[in-house]
């Protein structure tokens, strides 16, 4: 599968050069990639540390797939950080990765501003500490002006919640008259979702070999290609960013239709 070189986001050098060790062009890769971090708890207790250690390594995985993702291109980056089933976990895990996603967006500011990065968030903000938001709505507001990869963050989000919101707020419009039933279609709903205007996942990538989505996106990954890896989100780096990109290059995406070898040959008989 490949994009067209006119659609593509600016790869750097390094890029290319990376990618062409894996045997990809430019046009092969995904432009949207999103990632359920899952295994840092696992990742921890194998080494019998506390769980909290697991996700504080997890951010330098984190800084090494938006680093690649930027050196490769990508339209977008999504990242799984926080979903609304983990308000579960024990009190003091909570308040650790609130502390941890707050110094997150802090620190990293400065990178992301050089790396010509976008920060979006999709998720409910109700729930979440104010010293959070403000601090995400300042890395939001201070990186509206880059003009590179997109790096959304899902916070406090689920699949679930995310549609029945967009189902609430489109009953409304209709009530309201501001839409009429008529008009509603994937299009006009989409347009109701956290992730209005963003392009759908052409690849999803789970760590620590969990065969399940988890409440991810339901929506926007219809056609998307799954990838399973059974390492741990801390140990995840950029040569397993780049496997990925190399089994998705692989596929044959026919969102429904046929393949195009099958097609082309009905088409002439």
């Amino acid at each position: 599968m490949s994009t067209p070189m006119e659609d593509l986001p600016r790869i750097t050098e390094e890029g290319l050069a990376r990618a062409a060790s894996a045997g990809l062009s430019a046009t092969q890769l995904p432009r949207h990639i999103a990632i359920i971090m899952d295994g840092n708890g696992r990742w921890a207790q194998l080494r019998g540390l506390p769980r909290i250690m697991g996700h504080r390594q997890g951010i330098r995985s984190v800084r090494a797939v938006v680093e690649e993702g930027c050196r490769l291109g990508l339209e977008q980056l999504t990242l799984y950080c926080f979903s609304v089933e983990n308000w579960k976990r024990p009190d003091r895990e909570l308040k650790f990765l609130m502390r941890l996603l707050r110094h997150f967006l802090v620190l990293e500011r400065a990178e992301l501003m050089e790396q010509n990065v976008q920060v979006r968030m999709i998720g409910r903000r109700n729930g979440l500490p104010a010293e959070v938001l403000t601090e995400f709505d300042r890395t939001v507001e201070m990186t509206a002006v880059n003009t590179g990869m997109i790096l959304c963050l899902a916070v406090n989000y689920g699949g679930r919640t995310e549609i029945g919101d967009a189902a609430r707020r489109l009953a409304e419009d209709v009530r309201d008259g501001r839409i009429e039933p008529s008009q509603v279609d994937e299009g006009a709903f989409s347009a109701y979702l956290y992730t209005a205007g963003m392009s759908d996942p052409d690849l999803l990538i789970r760590t620590a070999g969990e065969i399940r989505i988890s409440n991810f996106l339901l929506w926007q990954i219809s056609y998307t290609e799954l990838w399973i890896t059974p390492t741990l989100w801390p140990d995840f780096r950029e040569d397993d960013l780049l496997q990925a990109c190399r089994d998705y290059a692989r596929r044959e995406r026919k969102f429904g239709g046929l393949p195009a070898t099958l097609a082309a040959g009905t088409r002439s008989g």
